[in-house]
């Protein structure tokens, strides 16, 4: 319970007049929980899309006092999940001041805190410990041990002490004990190797600990979480079946679920300095593709769907399009510029370093499963803004596109370096007048920015449905009509990704 006016306590008399009782962290975090649900308190605040989903299960975990599992791909927020459970925490509880157990002045767990009140009674001074420090996070690697986690005899403590190997003083509590009366989290469980599951097994379900042969035997309090991916489970270990049985909530988390949860994700967690915010406009349509992409890439057949496609991909990529145009605006000695289509090969390093590939994937490469993903990004959205290039093929009606398509068979050719500044590009755009024609009559009152940016959208997504050809060049983008494309494509001199 949270006791008010807790710094004017310092000893173990005057907790038992403030009316303190002790509770159990699972009892503690449950009752916290009911107040902020009465209150309408946000509960998890930065956790996007998982309101109707991961939240209300936490929540019933929370309320049935359960150890918890968060088991999903990477990149699904289980860490912060976890990390986000110390708001459930009260802001402070009394610890016997020195005890390494967080003993509760009224309820004393180790051998110190015994000793300490059975000498000084209510003289015993007590600190008050904050929630911040009730929070322990591991994450799981071959190489921990029972020792790091649980605890083992310390010759060099026996050895100072003058005593026995058999008296409890010579114990060295691991991480499990010291996170008493706390959080304790255990990342990434199936890489815990099995005999360090087993471990687990007693405190899991008898909520005590026992240290080589040692007859103390430690009542701890203390709520579990872990983490999982289920890729783990056969790729590095497992998790051992009866340690499974023995935590109570299995909670499966997952990705956004559209683009809009996605997008806010994205631009919560990404590093953009104000600086760039303020000289660099950044279009919703080139969030969109960034957060496309990694739709398209969940479900593409070159890329491990059992891997997962993290959130960091989309985060990472709006990082490299704010850096792409910022360092084209520095290199044209520009006040201010506008993010392009163009930019978005500037976060193919964002693309190929954050997916899996499966064999095929691996036979295209990398390079050419992050340009597939970005193609496939403009497609999907293009007839969102146009007409469906598809459908004006198929049915009889007047092709918006035909002035645009006539003027590369005409032999026309649009090209402009990546780098290029805001004044070269528009001269290379305003060279087909029935470019600007079109996003007039669809768009009269866009601000000019979006303009420019719908004229490259039109070219990028004439390319997608074969009205003309695009190239991607390493510093240039090329854009023509298909048949002079077919009779270069055999140029070795030239990269190309369609």
């Amino acid at each position: 319970m949270t006791v008010k006016n807790h710094e004017s306590i310092t000893t173990l008399g005057e907790l038992k007049k403030s009316g303190y009782r002790p509770r159990g962290i699972k009892e503690e975090m449950r009752c916290n929980l009911i107040e902020k649900i009465k209150q309408k308190e946000p509960l998890f605040p930065g956790i996007i899309g998982y309101e109707r989903t991961v939240i209300p299960e936490l929540e019933r975990a929370i309320l049935s006092r359960h150890h918890i599992i968060f088991l999903g791909l990477r990149g699904q927020a289980k860490t912060r999940m976890a990390r986000l459970l110390d708001n459930l925490l009260d802001s402070y509880i009394p610890i016997v001041a020195g005890a390494e157990l967080n003993d509760d002045p009224l309820k004393p767990l180790s051998r110190y805190a015994r000793e300490k009140i059975s000498e000084m009674g209510d003289d015993t001074p007590i600190e008050w410990l904050h929630k911040s420090r009730r929070y322990t996070e591991k994450l799981a690697t071959p190489d921990v041990t029972v020792a790091d986690l649980i605890g083992d005899v310390d010759p060099i403590k026996a050895a100072a002490l003058k005593l026995p190997f058999s008296d409890e003083r010579v114990l060295h509590y691991g991480l499990i004990p010291r996170a008493n009366r706390g959080i304790f989290v255990i990342n990434e469980l199936p890489d815990l190797q099995a005999r360090i599951q087993v471990a687990l097994f007693n405190i899991l379900q008898e909520e005590d600990i026992q240290i080589r042969g040692f007859k103390v035997r430690l009542p701890l309090d203390i709520l579990f979480v872990f983490t999982a991916n289920p890729e783990d489970y056969t790729n590095r270990g497992s998790i051992v079946t009866p340690l499974k049985d023995r935590i109570d909530s299995q909670i499966l988390t997952h990705y956004p679920r559209t683009i809009a949860d996605s997008m806010k994700i994205t631009s919560q967690e990404a590093r953009i300095t104000p600086e760039q915010k303020e000289r660099i406009y950044m279009p919703d349509l080139i969030r969109v593709l960034i957060e496309e992409c990694a739709f398209q890439a969940r479900e593409s057949e070159y890329v491990d769907r059992n891997s997962g496609v993290s959130a960091r991909l989309t985060i990472s990529a709006l990082e490299n399009v704010y850096s792409t145009a910022e360092r084209r605006m520095l290199l044209n000695g520009e006040s201010k510029t506008s993010a392009r289509i163009s930019d978005l090969y500037g976060a193919i390093p964002s693309i190929t370093g954050k997916v899996e590939l499966v064999y095929e994937g691996e036979q295209e490469g990398p390079l050419k499963i992050a340009h597939i993903l970005i193609n496939k990004a403009i497609r999907k959205h293009f007839a969102g803004y146009f007409p469906d290039p598809e459908k004006v093929k198929s049915e009889e009606r007047e092709n918006p596109y035909v002035e645009i398509a006539s003027w590369f068979n005409n032999g026309g050719v649009l090209e402009w370096n990546m780098d290029a500044g805001t004044n070269a590009y528009r001269e290379e755009m305003n060279k087909i007048p029935a470019l600007g024609a079109l996003i007039d009559s669809y768009y009269p009152d866009f601000d000019s920015a979006d303009k420019w940016l719908l004229k490259e959208f039109v070219l990028f997504g004439l390319a997608e449905y074969s009205f003309i050809t695009k190239t991607a060049l390493d510093d240039r983008m090329q854009f023509r009509d298909m048949l002079s494309h077919m009779l270069d494509e055999d140029d070795p001199d030239k990269s190309i990704f369609m």
